[in-house]
């Protein structure tokens, strides 16, 4: 903890960095150095217009359920998708931007291995061949920082669960 100042310290001019000394009455705030007069550069007030057109653009008239974001870095991956009817934080979508498919790896869509009454793994050989076959997935993660949001199907479609939607 500092110790605390007098009054009479607090009026006292400090030492400058420069060695001169500097009247703490007499320094300005930033907001006095600024001239709001001049508009700064970085602001358009027309940007948020253009940028809905290019989204429109890019989604030919469809309606969208949201605009999904990757969760660790926030890129956009999806403009256009529809919600899971069940699964509130699944999306479907068909057309997606920097998102990379793992075609080298697959995923696939079963029960696991089944367990018989003492605990122990059941036989490949006494497994249905339904069983064996299932969905196959692919993983697809954001091409930017690589986290792993969903997966590509034998259809072409893509069902993204680990994402950040927001409204459209």
């Amino acid at each position: 903890m500092e110790p605390e100042k007098s009054k009479e310290a607090a009026s006292q001019p400090m030492e400058a960095d420069a060695g001169g000394t500097v009247d703490p009455r007499e320094l300005v705030s930033s907001d006095d150095e600024i001239d709001y007069s001049v508009e700064p550069e970085f602001y358009d007030p027309d940007l948020d217009d253009v940028d809905e057109r290019w989204v429109s653009k890019q989604r030919k008239g469809r309606t969208s359920d949201a605009v999904l974001s990757c969760p660790a870095c926030f890129t956009t991956l999806c403009l256009d998708c529809q919600r899971h009817e069940t699964y509130v934080n699944q999306y479907r979508a068909m057309f997606v931007r920097n998102c990379k498919v793992k075609t080298d790896q697959i995923l696939r869509e079963g029960k696991g291995k089944r367990k018989n009454r003492k605990g122990k793994a059941a036989d490949s050989s006494t497994t249905s061949e339904g069983e064996k076959k299932g969905a196959v997935y692919h993983p697809v993660c954001c091409e930017v920082c690589s986290t792993e949001v969903g997966v590509f199907d034998e259809d072409e479609v893509y069902h993204f669960f680990n994402v950040i939607p927001s409204n459209s």
